[in-house]
């Protein structure tokens, strides 16, 4: 076990430094990799010197096996939340849909980021299988953005060939959340009768569809465009984390 504990914190360290370097050491709870690596590799060297008779924490049984339990039921909880995240990462939608609802991500001044690109790639190629479909573009402005991501989503959008009288600005929201709720208070049909894909890279189809249905489009469903297979692993252990939290708050 302390081999196994060691390795898991090693692979995160170095899994650390090469996201680091693809994405910047400060991308979005990157931080959860070292701080981890450092867990496991404590945790290695506990049980390497337990196993020598030597130990740094002397704990009642009984108070190990809570801690046990506890460790179990936490890890069994968060492989089920991965597990549902999973069953979304290949939806693709259903055909001829009212709306799609792209939702925004990192503009870098006047260029969508990869991840944004990738949902945009995903959209435009739905709107030329389905004509009759129009699409909203959620997204705010944020740090580091000249523009709003909706606008930076219509400027792709129109110079890779879909018209603008089927794009629908919505430029306010800052979360998740908020893409669905102001993009509901933009369509002037009733949510709850409107088929609707949310269109987002595919760890994030699950909550973005669940956060739908919590909002009022009780019709929607998945479509998933592709994340960077380097951060694929960062980015599910981060959405499940996201998860856990959007139960709590939105009781999706």
């Amino acid at each position: 076990m302390g081999i196994v504990l060691s390795v898991l914190g090693v692979f995160c360290l170095v899994y650390f430094v090469l996201c680091g370097l693809y994405a910047g050491f400060c991308a979005s709870f990157l931080g959860i990799w070292p701080a981890a690596g450092f867990i496991f590799l404590v945790c290695g060297i506990s049980c390497h010197m337990h196993k020598k008779g030597i130990a740094f924490l002397h704990l009642p049984h009984g108070l190990k096996l809570v801690l046990g339990g506890m460790v179990l039921a936490g890890v069994l909880l968060f492989l089920g939340m991965e597990g549902v995240i999973a069953s979304q990462m290949f939806a693709r939608g259903e055909k001829n849909l009212d709306y799609i609802l792209i939702l925004g991500a990192q503009v870098r001044g006047d260029h969508v980021s990869r991840a944004l690109e990738d949902r945009l790639k995903t959209a435009r190629d739905y709107l030329e299988e389905n004509p009759d479909t129009k699409a909203v573009l959620s997204g705010g402005q944020g740090p580091g953005e000249n523009l709003t991501e909706a606008q930076a989503m219509y400027d792709w959008l129109i110079a890779h060939g879909i018209d603008g009288t089927r794009l629908i600005r919505e430029d306010k929201s800052t979360s998740t959340w908020e893409n669905m709720n102001c993009s509901k208070a933009l369509i002037s049909e009733n949510a709850s009768d409107i088929t609707i894909g949310i269109v987002t890279n595919n760890f994030h189809v699950y909550r973005g569809v669940m956060l739908a249905k919590r909002s009022g489009f009780d019709k929607a469903c998945g479509i998933a465009a592709e994340s960077h297979s380097l951060l694929q692993l960062h980015f599910l252990v981060r959405e499940g984390i996201a998860l856990a939290k959007d139960l709590v708050k939105y009781r999706i």
